[in-house]
């Protein structure tokens, strides 16, 4: 049989109880989608002109550099740009489109990448990608970043996530900063779950704490909080023209339609008026965490909507999954190897549409179901 070796990569997947499979929207309470605000659940892009009124089309045709270019992309463009205080931005199809594009053309041969340990599979890729050298550093140790850059050479690029998608906690950016500035290296922001719920507006963390400036580089997703697809690069209007000439994600595939266009546009003047939803949010996060206390669960500490129930082993942790589905909790299982062994565990992602009395009941099913380990 001439697919003999899938089948045995696959079978492995199976003998460890990895194997993903595929699953239709299940209509239950949402504890696993990115919606972090309810754009989406409620609709908020559909009822805004310009999003989905059948002025714009469902095909852009071509490449940005060919005929897939419009005045809606570059006006949509330079908003982004304002509103994160920057030079420019620069659309890219995807979140990992935008950080393989990135990662994979900027850094040259000579030069050196060093990435938090735990930074999400689209900058592993784009790191793999380059011709740099790159080295990991343990996860948020300013000490391991800091021995990483003691032996770096050529231009140097430091890599993180403002709010990892896994564990939900913040990346210690001042420090970061003031690091970078030391040994001359660009710093390199991975917004993607922090861009429309941190800050006044929404504007991301780097921003919220005025250390924009110190970026070479962030990188806004619009398929979480916004409610949207794509992502943007933002940064100097140098970079843009760099990456309009030499990314081949960007070069090589077919732009994102008007439509999908006018959805991110829309979003930008929609998010900052969220102040409300931002809030219930936040709130909720400290909620979660103490009611977890209360009823004796293992969770990440975190006080961002990202929350993890550890439940280590992927049989366990695929069983107490289905036993939250089965009472109407649409919450997902993180298996090894996308987590290190032993940290296998519940991802619950909440929203501001999301309650108290759901998060209670929620974590009731954990606490009946698995007795978790002390981190």
């Amino acid at each position: 049989m001439k697919e003999h070796f899938l089948h045995k990569k696959l079978q492995e997947r199976k003998d460890a109880q990895a194997f993903r499979q595929l699953q239709p929207a299940s209509g239950l309470i949402d504890f696993c989608s990115n919606d972090y605000l309810g754009i989406v659940k409620n609709g908020l892009l559909e009822q805004t002109a310009g999003a989905g009124n059948g002025r714009y089309c469902h095909g852009s045709t071509g490449s940005r550099l060919l005929s897939g270019n419009s005045a809606l992309a570059e006006a949509t463009e330079a908003l982004i740009a304002n509103f994160h205080d920057a030079e420019a931005a620069l659309i890219f199809n995807s979140g990992y489109d935008a950080n393989t594009g990135l990662l994979s053309c900027v850094p040259q041969r000579g030069d050196t990448i060093v990435y938090d340990q735990l930074c999400h599979a689209s900058i592993r890729d784009g790191v793999r990608l380059s011709f740099a050298q790159a080295f990991s550093f343990r996860h948020n140790d300013l000490q391991d970043l800091q021995d990483k850059l003691r032996t770096a050479t050529g231009q140097v690029f430091v890599v993180t996530e403002s709010i990892f998608s896994m564990d939900g906690d913040e990346a210690p950016l001042k420090d970061m900063v003031a690091m970078c500035e030391r040994h001359d290296a660009c710093l390199i922001v991975d917004e993607a779950h922090a861009t429309g719920i941190s800050g006044n507006k929404g504007e991301g963390l780097v921003q919220a704490m005025a250390l924009h400036k110190n970026c070479f580089a962030r990188v806004h997703t619009f398929g979480k909080a916004m409610g949207a697809h794509g992502a943007a690069v933002v940064g100097s209007s140098l970079l843009r023209d760099y990456l309009v000439n030499f990314s081949r994600q960007f070069i090589y595939t077919t732009a994102l339609p008007e439509l999908s266009i006018a959805g991110i546009k829309q979003a930008y003047t929609i998010i900052p008026s969220l102040h409300e939803e931002r809030r219930q949010l936040w709130k909720l996060a400290q909620d979660f965490q103490s009611i977890a206390a209360g009823m004796g669960c293992s969770v990440m500490k975190t006080a961002t909507p990202i929350q993890g129930i550890i439940i280590p082993g992927n049989e366990a942790v695929k069983q107490t999954a289905a036993r939250l589905q089965e009472n109407g909790f649409d919450a997902r299982p993180i298996l090894y190897p996308t987590v290190p062994k032993g940290s296998e565990r519940i991802r619950i992602v909440l929203h501001s549409f999301n309650t108290v009395d759901e998060v209670s009941a929620l974590l009731q099913v954990v606490s009946r179901n698995h007795k978790s380990v002390n981190l």
